[in-house]
């Protein structure tokens, strides 16, 4: 009988090194070769162990693809590049490479993808959060990383997503501050002495996003129908190099040393000095002559629901035309300069607002009504939520006015009054409580007598007796 083992059976040798040797036939290679793999092990029992482990990844088709596998800093870079940029809204894409870039490749950027282990994880969290990080940000980067190594596995570089074995952080869910039905009127009586007034009542009055609200444009308002359909928003994306050597177009604004203590140049920043460059720094690219994809710009939203129709408040329409027509002399006094965007919000020559001074117009307004400082979204949607829901309105109308896709997220939105539900308890203590007794109106006349305790009687029987 020819000793020839058949095809794609294993062998299994000791070797004169002294190791036990089992090669496996896992399929072939890219370029058609056999792709042949090797194991080694003291004993003929372990490398009987490994072999069938081989075995089996190949035969259930869970065996990673040949070939040295990338570092997970190689490997986040390219699912960014060529497979998230396919599907994120560009927002999101930004977010995604700033976390990668200042979070995810620093931490565990150099180990191999397929080396890597929860515990790197685990330390990599417990450095971010000893580092100041808020535990909402190592959950966006623990999604962001487990959303790639996902990727990975399923193209099989990887047998297991070991982010799936790793818990993140808890986070506390931030509590809504919605404006009270007070603090609303006395923040849109504030805005109604500004020329934005407009805008403030659609943020405030019908819940719209920020994006939204800057965004909206006359083509997608329907006064007659008195609907709006907001169909696009006004979003600042991050500018890219358009040249072929972005570190050098940047070299000038590199920063590789740190600033001193008592540094001047930088006072005025909100943020502090700014960060150190990289060796390998491809940034600066606004400062960049090809530069592309960044600025102001008009993006869809990011679901399909945000894009249904709102009705727009009969009491509005009227302020609505008025805010048009004074549109209208805007544009005949800008003449040349005039700019035209079609936005519904816009400065004095047609540009959007720019989304920072509409957010520094809303701190001013914050002071000028007197209402403790708060974000942007508490001020709109959240209090738009709430008031609805302070009205009577159902909680599924509601949903349907912010556009939500679930309700459990229009319920994040809403949140609750104490004199609402001081009054709701009234109502119930008054629904269980016993009715009142019936007044007393004193003696009354009977026409029988009060029949006798059984004690006088049996007074009454002894002096018979």
């Amino acid at each position: 009988m020819s000793p020839r083992k058949a095809n794609n059976e294993s062998s299994i040798y000791l070797g004169s090194d002294g190791w036990w040797h089992g090669r496996v036939t896992m399929g072939v290679k890219n370029d058609g070769s056999p792709d042949r793999r090797h194991r080694r092990a003291r004993t003929e029992t372990e490398i009987k162990r490994k072999v069938r482990e081989l075995e089996r990844q190949r035969d259930t088709g869970s065996a990673t693809k040949a070939g040295r596998k990338p570092t997970v800093g190689t490997w986040m870079e390219t699912y960014l590049t060529t497979i998230a940029s396919l599907k994120l809204k560009p927002r999101s894409l930004d977010d995604y490479w700033s976390k990668t870039r200042n979070d995810i490749i620093p931490g565990v950027g150099k180990h191999r993808i397929d080396k890597l282990q929860p515990e790197h994880l685990e330390r990599m969290y417990r450095d971010m959060l000893d580092a100041g990080h808020a535990p909402s940000h190592v959950v966006k980067v623990h999604r962001i990383l487990s959303r790639a190594l996902k990727i990975a596995h399923r193209r099989r570089l990887i047998t297991e997503n070991v982010a799936t074995l790793v818990d993140p952080p808890s986070v506390d869910e931030t509590e809504a501050n919605p404006f009270t039905q007070e603090e609303a009127k006395r923040f849109l009586e504030a805005a109604a002495k500004r020329p934005t007034f407009m805008r403030w009542i659609v943020g405030v009055g019908m819940g719209f996003r920020q994006g939204e609200t800057l965004g909206l444009r006359w083509s997608y308002v329907d006064l007659k129908a008195e609907l709006f359909h907001p169909q696009w928003q006004l979003q600042r994306l991050t500018w890219k190099h358009g040249c072929g050597d972005p570190h050098a177009c940047g070299e000038r604004l590199h920063r590789f040393e740190p600033c001193p203590r008592d540094c001047k140049r930088h006072k005025g920043y909100k943020r502090g000095c700014p960060k150190l460059c990289t060796k390998t720094c491809t940034k600066h690219a606004s400062a960049c002559p090809q530069r592309k994809g960044g600025g102001l710009a008009f993006t869809r939203p990011k679901t399909k629901k945000s894009q249904n129709p709102v009705p727009i408040p009969p009491v509005f329409i009227p302020f609505l035309a008025e805010h048009k027509a004074q549109q209208e002399v805007m544009r005949a006094a800008a003449g040349e300069l005039w700019e035209e965007h079609d936005v519904v919000f816009s400065r004095e020559d047609g540009r959007p607002l720019d989304p920072r001074q509409d957010y520094e117009e809303f701190k001013d307004l914050l002071k000028e009504a007197g209402i403790d400082d708060r974000r942007l979204y508490d001020g709109s949607r959240h209090t738009a939520g709430t008031i609805l829901n302070e009205l009577g309105v159902d909680m599924t109308t509601i949903m349907e006015i912010l556009r939500h896709t679930q309700i459990s997220q229009t319920r994040r939105y809403v949140k609750g009054r104490s004199h609402l539900s001081k009054d709701a308890m009234r109502r119930m203590g008054e629904f269980f409580s016993p009715a009142p007794p019936a007044p007393d109106s004193g003696p009354t006349e009977t026409t029988t007598e009060t029949p006798d305790t059984r004690a006088a009687r049996a007074r009454r029987r002894r002096r018979i007796r």
